[in-house]
């Protein structure tokens, strides 16, 4: 499925829905570039992908494939790399295991992921699986900051076509809860670390009977990164978590519990877990060992529970009963009975939260009935941003979209900057004991005492990603003259270090005056009453912080995050364009294998597609690639003019008509355009075959909905049969080839 050439742009294979999409847009997309002279590479980053490449031992040479993330990783290093990025799976322990089956049903030799893995075999099978866990991609391609906002056509369209919004009241019962104390915030120190401190430092567990376990070795701190060190009490979890639930219960709200169970893939599954025994604590105190015994860990969430206890009758008649003491529960999906505490990856916070906000405050139970919720979010670090947010439009009502203004994102993440919870310096602490940071001069930088259980991380932002962060910060000002942020809050050890930098950055440059730092409910607030007033704000955050306001602003300002223009400007000079967020795309996939329709819109991949094409000519030279992507462009705000985004309803045009005229219009635009005579020459044909063949084109498109779809599996979807589903316009495939 991979292409090992060197080719001018490369557009990567991913998962789901954006990779269905891909099937029909990217032969558009290669037809066109080559007119310019412009090579459209493939590299595979998908779950299933990147499972294969880490396993070939007992795979066929045809099964075998090379490692892509690990090659594109070093290409954005470089400055001429120039990748389109889809969103890709960051995948849950039960999204990785049945990734796992299905190649393995597939014909693939590879191991079961071991839960409990016991031989050496298992072991290193496990660590290998864990390292394709949770976000996985992004840490390793992102050798850049964020640049993320919304292209003004986009914007434009949303203010003429406002899409629907919730109403909200004052009286709403909608809260968001979070703990007090013993949380990750509460607990957190950080300090940057010195010349003379730099150098592999380790993470150790300290006993109580003082023998030491090594945790972590060569962990490598460079002078100048920012070092933090915190933990999350189990205890006070387990307690905040039972009083939530019965606090909703009072309330008459729904129970809702949002985390980022992919992202943060080590502390946040286990937070999760414990959610789902906090819910069924009556039935673990009573059945416990019956259930260990069939395999049942609450992390995996309560669907994996169901069907491992599904043939006790005991079990299942005290969840029975304990579940009709509790409050009711916010539903993924109520029709087939799927929780919130279901799937820990089926709840991600950064969407899940504004889809609540911008639904006027409401979710919905089991009966299908929409109601208030208590959005439970334990930990306090960024809560504050959703409960301002619900406390903003409680008292102002809900946002007008026909007048708002834009929230755009500058967002630190390169080089792994602030990965939360989610790689391998993460730790459920495994008796009580002392967990401590010590440097390589013998130095201990972070010493806190913790509780079996307790989880513990740490994470870094280095030096250069700081100012580089900073600088874009600065630029995007400029461009632009809004109102510009710092979502940092003095009182948290890490912003505080972070603040030791931004400061004096601002200052040298005379722009201290043009930026505000403020905590992040003060900078919710303020950006929502500038953008109320119809004006413009730049968020400049932290990575968590970018993942989660350019899905918040997005979904209110624009009702998606999928038609965000995201530029991720690589330290080395190359670029990195990637296309919008995947949250919705399981659901996408489920529609299209039942009634063969995908309303996956690909308008990321538009407005992505021009950039990498200007940005190439500006890299390389190439003029003619700066007539594709302007024309692009065109082709982009036709789509929006026109309304020929998909539509969510079966017998109506889906993903595939929307590709057909991008086509078109890029091919009229092309047709047009008087920079290039040559392309205006060869496009004026195509142009007018695809006009002339719209008709028929869109009866062949139309003509395949209603029946279901095989696309030969979900992780890794058969070449042929994706696109015999995805290109079913023999009209159509006879234009681009």
């Amino acid at each position: 499925m991979t292409e090992n050439s060197n080719p001018d742009i490369l557009y990567t294979i991913v998962d789901e829905a954006p990779e269905l999409a891909s099937a029909s847009f990217l032969p558009i997309i290669r037809k066109f570039a080559a007119a310019a002279d412009v090579s459209v590479g493939t590299k595979d980053i998908s779950l299933a992908g990147r499972i294969i490449s880490t396993f070939p031992e007992k795979l066929s040479p045809e099964q075998r494939q090379s490692d892509d993330l690990a090659e594109l990783g070093e290409l954005v290093k470089t400055p001429d790399a120039n990748v389109i990025k889809l969103p890709n799976v960051s995948a849950s322990v039960p999204q990785l295991v049945a990734a796992i089956e299905e190649l393995q049903a597939l014909g693939y030799d590879i191991p079961s992921y071991p839960e409990e893995p016991t031989t050496d075999a298992e072991k290193d099978a496990r660590a290998r699986y864990d390292g394709l866990k949770g976000s996985a991609v992004n840490p390793v391609l992102r050798e850049g900051n964020s640049d993320r906002r919304a292209a003004r056509a986009v914007k434009n369209y949303a203010q003429n076509n406002p899409h629907s919004m919730g109403a909200w009241t004052g009286d709403s019962k909608t809260k968001v809860s979070s703990m007090t104390d013993g949380d990750f915030y509460a607990n957190e120190k950080a300090a940057t670390i010195t010349a003379a401190q730099a150098g592999d430092a380790k993470i150790e567990f300290v006993a109580k009977d003082g023998a030491v376990t090594v945790l972590k070795d060569g962990w490598m701190l460079e002078a100048g990164t920012i070092a933090d060190a915190t933990f999350m009490s189990a205890a006070a979890l387990s307690a905040f978590l039972a009083e939530a639930i019965e606090d909703t219960k009072a309330d008459g709200t729904m129970f809702s519990l949002h985390l980022k169970a992919t992202m943060m893939k080590v502390s946040d599954p286990i937070i999760f877990g414990h959610a789902v025994k906090a819910w069924l604590a009556p039935v673990f105190d009573k059945f416990g060992a019956e259930m260990e015994a069939l395999g049942v860990n609450a992390n995996s969430g309560m669907g994996d529970l169901l069907d491992r206890v599904a043939g006790n009758a005991d079990i299942m008649a005290a969840i029975k009963a304990v579940t009709a003491e509790r409050p009711a529960m916010y539903m993924v999906d109520s029709d087939k009975g799927i929780t919130n505490l279901h799937v820990p990856s089926d709840v991600i916070i950064d969407a899940s939260m504004p889809a609540v906000i911008r639904a006027g405050g409401k979710g919905w139970d089991a009966a299908g009935n929409k109601g208030d919720t208590n959005c439970v979010i334990p930990d306090r670090c960024y809560a504050t941003i959703y409960d301002e947010a619900i406390n903003f439009f409680k008292a102002n009502g809900a946002l007008d979209v026909t007048t708002a203004g834009s929230v755009a994102n500058v967002g630190l993440m390169a080089q792994k900057a602030e990965e939360y919870g989610s790689h391998p310096t993460t730790f459920e602490a495994p008796a009580d004991g002392t967990i401590r940071v010590v440097l390589a001069n013998g130095e201990i930088l972070h010493s806190q005492d913790v509780e079996a259980g307790d989880i513990w991380r740490a994470c870094t932002a280095k030096q250069a990603p700081i100012e580089n962060w900073i600088e874009l910060a600065l630029d995007r000002q400029r461009l632009t003259g809004s109102e510009a942020i710092f979502w940092l809050d003095e009182n948290r050890a890490h912003d505080a270090e972070l603040i030791k930098y931004v400061k004096p950055a601002l200052e040298a440059a005379g722009k201290a005056d043009l930026f505000q730092i403020m905590a992040p409910r003060e900078a919710t607030a303020q950006s929502l009453k500038t953008i109320t007033a119809g004006k413009d704000s730049i968020a400049i955050t932290g990575n968590v912080l970018r993942d989660y306001l350019t899905d918040l602003f997005p979904i209110l300002e624009l009702g998606t995050s999928a038609k965000m223009l995201s530029i991720v400007k690589l330290m080395k000079g190359g670029g990195l364009f990637e296309t919008g967020a995947g949250g919705s795309a399981p659901k996408h996939v489920q529609q299209l294998v039942e009634q063969n329709h995908l309303r996956w819109d690909s308008m990321g991949e538009f407005c992505a597609l021009g950039e990498s094409l200007k940005f190439l000519a500006d890299s390389k030279g190439n003029a003619k690639a700066g007539v594709l992507g302007a024309a692009a462009e065109v082709a982009t705000q036709g789509i929006l003019d026109n309304n020929k985004s998909p539509s969510r309803k079966v017998g109506e045009p889906d993903n595939r008509d929307s590709h057909y005229w991008f086509a078109r219009y890029w091919a009229e635009a092309l047709a047009a355009q008087d920079d290039d005579a040559d392309l205006a020459a060869e496009f004026a044909p195509i142009a007018k075959a695809l006009a002339d063949g719209e008709e028929a084109i869109l009866a062949e498109l139309a003509a395949v909905q209603g029946p279901a779809a095989d696309i030969g599996g979900y992780y890794r979807p058969s070449a042929e049969l994706k696109a015999k589903v995805m290109r079913p316009s023999a009209t159509l495939n006879a234009i681009i080839g």
